[in-house]
């Protein structure tokens, strides 16, 4: 029989699932992992475009949780005007195939789009 990842009586936060959701949970965090896992390195304005729906601000916020995490490596570059690259960690790295494996689940259970039934 399969242990559940949240036992009766522990609070979800207190998992690591609960963990890995603090990490990589919101709107972006993964959509941002996913496009510096796609690139390996990638300027502020080049995720800014490939992202398109996020603000500048938020695109901020998420990329220094991120940092802070150690998921992401924030590389700056001492010139004029200021350059800095953004990459996976290591650690960053090793969350690539779980969201590979969401990919495939939502390939696999996706509902068919009404329009494409017509």
């Amino acid at each position: 029989m399969r242990e559940t990842c949240v036992p009766t009586g522990v609070k979800v936060k207190d998992t690591g699932f609960g963990y890995t959701l603090s990490l990589i949970g919101g709107k972006y965090k993964m959509v941002i992992m996913y496009w510096l896992s796609e690139n390996q390195t990638v300027r502020f304005n080049e995720l800014k475009r490939c992202i398109g729906s996020i603000s500048f601000k938020t695109l901020s916020i998420m990329l220094k949780e991120l940092e802070a995490d150690g998921l992401i490596i924030r590389k700056e570059f001492p010139q004029v005007p200021p350059k800095v690259e953004y990459s996976l960690s290591e650690r960053g790295l090793s969350l690539i195939p779980l969201l590979n494996m969401m990919c495939e689940w939502g390939e696999k259970n996706s509902l068919p789009s009404p329009a494409l039934e017509a």
